[in-house]
């Protein structure tokens, strides 16, 4: 993709910058400036491919030298923080050969600088790293016709409502200075961004390239992605040195968050366009004769409500939501697909039958662990009393009650031990005899029917909850039709006068029931 950097500086005398040094530095050469007296060398500079000058009609022949056009215009610049030139550095296209790049240039200056009367001095630099780009040097005065620098500016006096000069406290005439070319105007570099813009997809297009490049920033284009940082020179040697910088880490990070928000924006429209088929194919199937509202149909409803409700939550909440109900009405009609479900009837059948299945497995379930628990207690206890028997005929062998009683204390555990055991035996066998072969293997027999078994419990179970899902569904809207019904009626509102009548006669009907009462009281 080609790369749309495209940048604006001005060489400024006040930042200890020079015309001169800047024109060595992008040419690679070593010149002389006349202003400070110093050589400005750069001619061990690599990666510099072409270097031309362009001049306007009226500019003098000797400007085709770099020295002299650059030493001329540092010698007319008299102040301190002038203005020296304006410098733009832009990306070349990959994509396009590397041969045609002076072609580009010549039409980008032509057009933009060189018509307009600027002498325009660029130079190609490309070091074959993958970063090809250009730097081009504008003057900023203009020249009449014979070659001679003009004013920047111009004196203009203000005049007042009968067109008179206005004159100040100080005895002068209030006056202001106006530019005498509009090349530092703002919209100047919007017209030189897109003029590259147009000269970059006009050359990707001969070349049969589909790749087109837009100078707008994201937020001009409508795209909602988080634009990059510049590195700078300094990070980016760093950065191909392996070297991380902050810069580096915070476009790195960057370019994450843009791919998984392209990513994400790639699926919402895939399952939208998904839920858009099936609907269309809903409504083909239901168009023949009226029914009562399908599934499907009060799925995409519910979806809806539901982007209606998150209209004042924030952006990301609002893709994140919209992201989750897409997910859960997409799952929904392929498990009606799945299930032959079309009606809210038929919803209600289904999970009513589930339900019943479900609730008959779970009972298999745990009648069959149940039964484990106890074959598993029956065991331990025959263990544990197989054990414990010959220390229970010892204690029972004991004729001194004393001495029986020191010995259970000092063996109470294991004594309380056996006794449950043989409890627990009694309980289920009576004559003490257990089948402990026969135990074993029915435990064994249960493990395997309850392995077998809870597949069979966990999908139906995902069966239910998917129904259950679509049921919630359905019952949102239902609630959400409900309320606004009720929101729609109007309610009449009640006046004094009508309250104090229902007052008045429940007072009268108090003093009648005290009547009936004290007229009734002789009788009793």
């Amino acid at each position: 993709m080609p790369c749309p950097h495209f940048s604006i500086t001005i060489t400024q005398r006040s930042r200890g910058q020079s015309a001169v040094a800047g024109a060595a530095y992008q040419s690679g050469e070593k010149l002389y400036s006349e202003y400070d007296r110093k050589w400005k060398s750069y001619a061990k500079k690599q990666g510099i491919v072409y270097t031309e000058i362009m001049l306007p009609a009226n500019a003098p022949l000797t400007f085709s030298d770099r020295s002299t056009l650059w030493n001329s215009v540092e010698k007319i610049e008299k102040q301190w923080n002038s203005q020296l030139a304006r410098r733009i550095v832009l990306a070349l296209p990959r994509e396009v050969p590397a041969d045609q790049f002076p072609a580009m240039l010549h039409d980008f200056c032509r057009e933009h600088f060189v018509s307009k009367g600027m002498c325009a001095d660029f130079a190609i630099h490309n070091k074959g790293d993958g970063n090809p780009h250009a730097h081009i040097m504008l003057t900023m005065r203009a020249m009449d016709e014979h070659g001679k620098w003009l004013p920047k500016s111009r004196k203009v006096y203000d005049l007042d409502e009968n067109g008179e000069r206005v004159r100040l406290p100080s005895g002068y005439w209030k006056s202001h200075k106006e530019d005498t070319v509009d090349w530092n105007e703002q919209s100047k570099a919007e017209l030189w961004r897109h003029g590259w813009e147009v000269v970059t997809n006009r050359f990707l297009e001969q070349n049969g390239r589909p790749e087109r490049v837009d100078l707008r920033s994201f937020e001009r284009q409508g795209i909602d992605l988080a634009p990059t940082v510049h590195l700078g020179p300094a990070a980016t040697q760093m950065e191909k040195r392996g070297i991380q910088t902050d810069m580096g880490n915070l476009n790195r990070e960057i370019r994450r968050v843009n791919h998984a928000l392209l990513a994400i924006r790639k699926l919402i429209a895939n399952l939208k366009s998904k839920v858009a088929d099936l609907k269309e194919k809903w409504e083909q199937l239901n168009k023949e004769e009226p029914r009562e509202p399908m599934l499907a149909d009060l799925l995409l409803r519910y979806m809806d409500a539901r982007r209606e409700e998150r209209t004042d939550w924030a952006l990301y909440a609002q893709r994140s939501g919209s992201l989750k109900d897409l997910k859960k009405v997409s799952h929904a009609l392929v498990c009606l697909h799945e299930q032959k479900i079309r009606t809210v009837d038929d919803l209600q059948a289904r999970l009513s039958e589930k339900q019943t299945e479900a609730d008959m497995i779970r009972n298999q379930i745990r009648g069959k662990e149940k039964r484990m628990r106890d074959i598993q207690a029956l065991l331990k206890a025959c263990d544990s009393a197989s054990r414990l028997a010959p220390l229970h005929r010892e204690y029972k062998a004991i004729g001194w009650k004393k001495k029986q009683e020191s010995f259970y204390q000092k063996h109470k555990a294991e004594l309380d031990e056996y006794n449950k055991a043989l409890r627990l035996i009694i309980k289920f066998y009576p004559d003490k005899k257990v089948p402990a072969k026969d135990l074993r293997e029915e435990l064994r027999e249960l493990t395997a029917d309850v392995a077998a078994l809870r597949p069979k419990a966990e999908a139906i179970k995902a069966e239910l909850d998917d129904l259950k899902t679509i049921r919630y569904c359905v019952s949102y809207l239902q609630k959400e039709a409900e309320m606004s019904a009720e929101n729609d009626v109007p309610k009449e509102k009640e006046s004094v006068i009508d309250r104090l009548h229902e007052k008045q006669e429940i007072i009268n009907g108090r003093d009648w029931m005290k009547q009936q009462g004290k007229t009734q009281s002789p009788q009793k």
